[in-house]
């Protein structure tokens, strides 16, 4: 093909084409609609988004370790389960690492039950978008909420309580990697699970400030996602490469 662009059907480059766009002329008014239902000093609205913030990064972003070595593997920062990991804290406190596991799993699971409840309480404390006040957007919630419920609950059985909670870090390793439903749908069901609960509770309230609080779940698990993946990946190339030396 030709480097020369077709004249009668010009090609406009990214940044070009966006600067031809007249701004002025965007439809605002339906961002403005809803950022008018949110108010964002609501206390309860700020305690909502610290909690949906805290949880990941309570195991993912906050011990750090001073080991250097370990430092220059796995990032500058850690977290409780990483810590466990490495000098296997919460194993010699619980006298095992199945006790830790799930006493760690435990507060996760508090720790989200009062995420959920202070999500609640903010969207319950705002006002309703009577746009999202319809019968269709109440049942695609549901249908959300109930497609959310499926990932979470199969994720769960699929893993186990250790599997879902951490409990490689605590030195529980699975056989293999899972690679049935809903993993072969999605690599992070329990999250996007979640995610998906929130949002179908925000259109079945009609809430906008739901929608907003959803947004802040999804980009914290984003971030969890980021710390996670690689670290798991490898604890697992840890005990493969232990494995060929025996």
């Amino acid at each position: 093909m030709s480097g020369v662009a077709d004249k009668r059907n010009p090609v406009l480059d990214c940044c070009g084409g966006l600067n031809n766009v007249d701004y002025s002329k965007v439809d605002m008014s339906v961002m403005e609609d809803v950022l008018k239902h949110i108010d964002v000093y609501d206390p309860r609205f700020c305690v909502a988004v610290i909690a949906i913030i805290f949880n990941p990064f309570f195991w993912n972003v906050l011990i750090r370790p001073h080991d250097s070595q370990w430092s220059q593997t796995v990032g500058a920062q850690t977290t409780v389960a990483r810590w466990e990991h490495r000098t296997r804290g919460l194993t010699r406190l619980f006298g095992g690492p199945y006790l830790a596991c799930y006493c760690l799993g435990t507060l996760i699971i508090l720790l989200n039950v009062y995420r959920s409840h202070s999500m609640t309480v903010a969207m319950k404390a705002q006002a309703r978008w009577e746009v999202m006040a319809s019968p269709e957007v109440f049942y695609t919630g549901a249908a959300l909420m109930a497609l959310g419920s499926v990932l979470v609950v199969t994720s769960f059985l699929a893993l186990g309580f250790t599997g879902t909670f951490l409990g490689d870090y605590f030195g529980i390793l699975m056989e293999e990697k899972v690679k049935g439903f809903p993993f072969n749908v999605t690599e992070n069901p329990m999250y996007w699970g979640s995610t998906a609960n929130y949002l179908g509770l925000a259109f079945m309230n009609a809430s906008p400030v739901g929608l907003v609080l959803t947004v802040v779940v999804a980009i914290s698990y984003q971030v969890a996602i980021i710390f996670e993946g690689p670290f798991t990946e490898d604890i697992y190339r840890q005990r493969a490469q232990c494995c060929k030396h025996k």
